[in-house]
């Protein structure tokens, strides 16, 4: 069960990683490119990549055209946050980053109080994070690439 939870956190944030990567390529890029070639950038398999751009597109970030492909955003670098992408490509319930084990005894005391305690605790860290990742947009995380 541990490690479940391990692998589903790392590729949640694998898959962030890599949207935000396709993303800033995008941005910088004078050509649409196409699902090979962003898949040669990122260095994954490109079936991977039309996954994760399937996600973008349905979150109206990215335009694609079928055929001889190539993708493009939808709204400007200035006006994608990193929080929009998170979004975009994690799949939780709101306010459900973190979750807590099923099912503990309710017969001990810790067991009966743990998800009512962890849960305030949990929710506030989610909260920061999201705060933080709305600040950044992706014209700002582009301009360190120069």
């Amino acid at each position: 069960m541990v490690t479940t939870v391990v692998m589903n956190l790392k590729q949640i944030s694998t898959r962030f990683s890599m949207a935000v990567h396709i993303l800033s390529l995008i941005a910088v890029s004078s050509n649409e490119l196409t699902g090979d070639f962003i898949a040669g950038s990122v260095n994954t398999n490109p079936v991977v990549i039309r996954r994760i751009i399937g996600m973008l597109k349905k979150a109206g970030l990215v335009e694609v055209r079928p055929g001889v492909g190539g993708a493009s955003l939808l709204k400007a670098p200035e006006e994608i946050t990193l929080l929009d992408i998170y979004r975009a490509v994690n799949l939780i319930e709101e306010n459900q980053l973190f979750r807590v084990h099923e099912d503990p005894n309710v017969k001990c005391l810790v067991g009966r109080n743990i998800e009512s305690v962890l849960q305030s605790e949990l929710k506030e860290a989610q909260s920061a994070m999201e705060h933080r990742l709305l600040q950044t947009t992706l014209s700002q995380l582009t301009a360190r690439f120069k």
